[in-house]
This record gives C-alpha cells, sequence and structure tokens, in this order.
C-alpha cells in the first residue's frame, strides 16, 4: 500500500489512524478513523484501502464492523467498492463537497477556536523543533523535500490535503508514533475550521514561502529556527481564522 506511489502508508497511516479504535463506539470511531484517512490525504483520491481483514486487525473490531463502515461511507460519496481481480475499497476520485458529514456542526465559538489553535501551537512548533533537532536519514529528507514540492505545486483543489499532509510529515519525523496521532486529531479540528473560510490565493503563496523556510530549518539541522518558522506560519493561519470566525 502506497501513498503517490511511495512506502510511506504503512509508517504514516498506521501510526496516525489505523490504531484500535474505542470499544464503546466501534462502528462510529471506525467511520471516523476511515474519513480522517481520506480527508488528511493518507490515501488519496483512486487510492486503495487496505483489505477489510487487514484493517479489522488493525482496529481491534470485526469484520462485519469495518464492511458496515465501508457501505456508509460509499453510500456517502467518499468510497467506491469494485469486484474482480483488481477490486478493492478505494477512496472516490471525486470527493463530496465539504461539510457533508458536518452539516449538524454548531459555528465554532471563541472559546473553541483557542482550544484548537492553542494546542496546534504547542504541537506543531514542538514537532518543527524536534524533527530539526534529529539526524535525518537520506530517505527521510527526501519525502519530506517531497512533500513541500507537492505542497507547492498543489492546485487550489488539493491544497489542503497536501498541506495537511506535509505537517504530519514533520510530525512524523521526529519518532514518536503518539505525537503524530495527536497532530492528526488536531489537523482534523483545524481543518474543520479551515473549511469556513475562503482559500485565498494570496495566503497560500505566504504560506508556502513559509513551509519552505520551516523545511530549509529542519533539513539543515536547526530547531530554534524551525520552531520560529512554524510558529509564524500558524500565527498567519490563526489571524485569518480569527478574522472570519471570530
Amino acid at each position: 500500500m502506497s501513498i503517490s506511489g511511495d512506502a510511506t502508508f504503512e509508517g504514516l497511516a498506521d501510526e496516525v489512524l489505523l490504531r484500535p479504535v474505542r470499544n464503546g463506539n466501534a462502528f462510529e470511531d471506525t467511520v471516523a478513523r476511515l474519513l480522517q484517512t481520506i480527508r488528511l490525504g493518507i490515501v488519496e483520491p483512486g487510492g486503495a484501502l487496505p483489505p477489510e481483514r487487514d484493517l479489522a486487525a488493525r482496529f481491534s473490531v470485526s469484520r462485519d464492523t469495518v464492511r458496515e463502515a465501508i457501505r456508509s461511507l460509499a453510500d456517502a460519496g467518499f468510497l467506491v467498492s469494485r469486484r474482480g481481480r483488481y477490486g478493492g475499497t478505494f477512496v472516490s476520485e471525486k470527493l463530496p463537497a465539504r461539510g457533508v458529514l458536518d452539516a449538524d456542526l454548531a459555528a465554532p465559538t471563541a472559546a473553541d477556536i483557542d482550544d484548537v489553535l492553542g494546542l496546534r501551537e504547542i504541537l506543531e512548533v514542538g514537532a518543527a523543533r524536534a524533527a530539526a533537532a534529529r539526524q535525518l536519514g537520506a530517505a527521510e529528507r527526501d519525502q519530506l523535500w517531497t512533500r513541500l514540492t507537492e505542497t507547492a505545486a498543489a492546485p487550489v483543489a488539493d491544497y489542503r490535503r497536501l498541506d495537511s499532509r506535509l505537517h504530519l510529515t514533520i510530525g512524523e519525523l521526529v519518532g514518536i508514533p503518539s505525537l503524530v496521532s495527536l497532530l492528526a486529531d488536531n489537523r482534523t479540528r483545524v481543518n474543520q475550521l479551515l473549511d469556513g473560510i475562503p482559500l485565498l490565493a494570496r495566503n497560500i503563496e505566504h504560506s508556502n514561502e513559509q513551509h519552505e523556510a520551516i523545511v530549509a530549518a529542519i533539513l539543515t539541522g536547526n530547531p530554534e529556527r524551525a520552531a520560529a518558522a512554524m510558529s509564524e506560519h500558524l500565527a498567519g493561519s490563526a489571524a485569518l481564522l480569527r478574522g472570519f470566525l471570530g
């Protein structure tokens, strides 16, 4: 299984999403975890999910639960099931418009926004600092650079998905699986906020410049510069969110 032909699916997806769900809400949690996998770009449009038996083992749920979750997301337009030799479950090439499963969510309060962004600051600035402090291998350095170039070249429709993957990759480089899980959960909440504001062309340009500064600091092993660049980057997003939603 791969993301865009590389070998990061097993590492990133296992750490972030394909972990046991809570016992009390197995079906709901399985649906949410699969949806998070799709929305964060862990499996991109057209990409294949692992087989049902593998998902059931990783989530520690029954195959019936996985099958019901997949059927629900297929009915909602997020997944497509195909039969035959090359069959399986695939992410839809064209995903439903944002908000399809979030229609009942209340508008965020100022406290909600502060909570999401405050946690994001702690997690992502710390992740950038820790990633820059590590001695990265050639494959890790190539992976980070690839994520940066993919995001910089992304069309508007794909920008937030690829932006999410870049940020999660920075967390993955720290080498602490539980950190990546926390980042993914927080990023899902951040994206729900971002979906409520316009995606501005100038902000994309500025974000790409900041991404380059963050990645450069990590690759040159400068923890404080990486932390400062990430903090500045997050402050820009926070200002827009508070301006539009506050």
